[in-house]
């Protein structure tokens, strides 16, 4: 049952949701989606249950262009607005508390009122900000960040204001040490607003002019080839993360990485990981648990106690090029010694500590895993396809459900949403007939960083429905499936996010594949 009102905008019901029967287009062969119309009913009920957040976006227009400044948290119809955040719990302007496993994308790990936290940044504001100057606080910070990350390479560390910074950085210092231009980076990843390389690319873009040269993740022969056609001593920089988080929580095969490893260091070039989101996955870095030897990693918001941060590290051959005396790098940032910053990061780095740090992998593998069985349970098809495709955000409302036949509406074919989309295909008696498994929904990642994805031809409308049908109940994601959870975050959490979960996987696995409506059904309302 949805948590939110059933009575649709100004009144009106969603299509399906009063309980009355959906009349059906006139022509038998025009095609009907009834994930498009799930969808919009989704959409009608989201609009109802939020008119403040409504209002609030429509007022952030007249100065944000589309009300937005910054991309990843615009959602269809509109986003959300929230005005407090409290442990793993956020409210809405409107009044409604969701169990918050979005986790600000890895960043917000101590969820949101962390009083050890809030305490460190309080403490330190009282003897001022600003200084123009070194403090006590990021010295401090730094030799807990070198300690702790040193066996995954880092011996010296330079401090940034985001992990776009930190790789920005990186990919700077490995022109200059190498005296080379092109830099190697993988299709579908993603390290930073100004770094990024969607499968889906645009010649338009926000990118750095760099000479990228991009390779299929996961993939050594393809990578090879690549390799193999640059020519002699070009290769600055392999760049790389262990887990591509951005572009779904897709796991690095540990021979493809070892493999770059490798191929950098007989190419003459660096090899920089980024382990902006993956260094919460093990206690010192996962480049540490892989056995990897990168020159360079890069840290993100995190290790500054969830503030405005980011690290790049690395070998002391390398970073000695930005020492002040004698380097030949220059480094700026105002807010790169930021006193609240550097308080809040050394209380957090030392909050999330090795025990911690298996506590929440363990949590984290208990959600995914319980996913997974439920996708068992229910027959869903959990192959990752081939290709990795991620949804897009855009245009939530765009359904490519096709091959769906449909007849002229009468009191035998008349269905609701609920009995057209959600019946169980091992249901005999149902009306929806499945002829085919196309799609599928399966879930990926790593410790307490995973994606819920869907594929096949109904995959962007199955997306978009599966984040409304969360939020309906309580649940607050990304609207593209990421989930990373945070220290606030306990089993009674994952209990209620599996629960919601398979609420879902039960009412809409019949959109997990294509249909059609028998006319031989003895009684075509009928759903289980």
């Amino acid at each position: 049952m949805s948590l939110y009102p059933t009575a649709g905008v100004n009144g009106t019901h969603p299509p399906g949701e009063s309980g009355n029967p959906i009349t059906l287009p006139g022509n038998p062969d025009s095609p009907f989606d009834p994930l498009s119309a799930a969808l919009s009913s989704s959409q009608a009920r989201y609009t109802v249950a939020n008119p403040k957040s409504l209002e609030a976006h429509n007022e952030a227009c007249k100065d944000f262009p589309g009300g937005n400044t910054r991309t990843v948290l615009h959602s269809s119809p509109f986003p959300i607005t929230f005005v407090k955040g409290e442990g793993c719990e956020l409210t809405s302007l409107d009044g409604d508390v969701y169990i918050d496993f979005l986790g600000e994308f890895t960043a917000g790990i101590y969820g949101h009122s962390n009083p050890a936290i809030a305490a460190a940044v309080s403490e330190a504001m009282k003897s001022g900000w600003n200084y123009g100057g070194p403090n006590m606080h990021e010295r401090s910070l730094a030799r807990k960040v070198t300690k702790r990350f040193y066996p995954s390479g880092i011996e010296l560390v330079r401090f940034t204001n985001s992990g776009t910074e930190a790789n920005t950085m990186a990919l700077a210092a490995a022109v200059a040490y190498t005296g080379r231009t092109k830099v190697l980076a993988f299709k579908n990843g993603y390290h930073g607003g100004t770094l990024s390389f969607p499968l889906t690319s645009n010649k338009i873009n926000t990118n750095l002019p760099h000479d990228f040269i991009l390779a299929p993740y996961n993939n050594i022969s393809g990578t090879q080839t690549i390799l193999d056609s640059l020519p002699k001593d070009s290769l600055a920089a392999i760049i790389v993360e262990s887990i591509q988080g951005s572009g779904g929580a897709i796991p690095g095969n540990e021979d493809f990485l070892h493999f770059l490893n490798t191929s950098a260091n007989k190419l003459g070039a660096l090899f920089i990981v980024d382990e902006v989101m993956t260094s919460r996955l093990s206690y010192h870095g996962l480049s540490s648990e892989l056995s990897l030897t990168p020159d360079l990693v890069t840290l993100g918001k995190w290790v500054g106690g969830g503030m405005t941060f980011g690290a790049f590290g690395g070998r002391k051959r390398v970073m000695s090029m930005f020492d002040p005396r004698d380097g030949v790098l220059a480094h700026s940032g105002t807010f790169n010694n930021n006193v609240v910053t550097m308080a809040a990061g050394c209380t957090g780095i030392d909050l999330y500590n090795e025990a911690e740090v298996k506590r929440l992998n363990a949590l984290g593998d208990s959600l995914r895993t319980g996913l997974q069985a439920i996708l068992l349970r229910y027959q869903i098809n959990q192959e990752q396809p081939a290709t990795f495709k991620p949804c897009p955000q855009k245009n939530e409302l765009e359904s490519p459900f096709t091959g769906t036949r449909c007849f002229i509406s009468t009191p035998d074919t008349a269905l609701s949403v609920e009995s057209l989309s959600l019946s169980d295909p091992r249901n005999t008696k149902s009306k929806i007939a499945h002829h085919s498994r196309k799609g599928g929904m399966w879930v990926s990642g790593r410790g307490s960083i995973m994606n819920v994805h869907f594929s096949g031809e109904s995959e962007k409308s199955l997306q978009s429905i599966f984040w409304h049908y969360m939020l309906e109940r309580g649940i607050y994601l990304a609207q593209r499936g990421f989930v990373a959870l945070s220290i606030e975050t306990n089993e009674n959490h994952v209990e209620k996010f599996l629960k919601a979960a398979e609420g879902f996987v039960g009412m809409y696995q019949g959109g997990m594949g294509r249909c059609h409506i028998e006319r031989n059904s003895s009684n075509p309302r009928e759903t289980t």
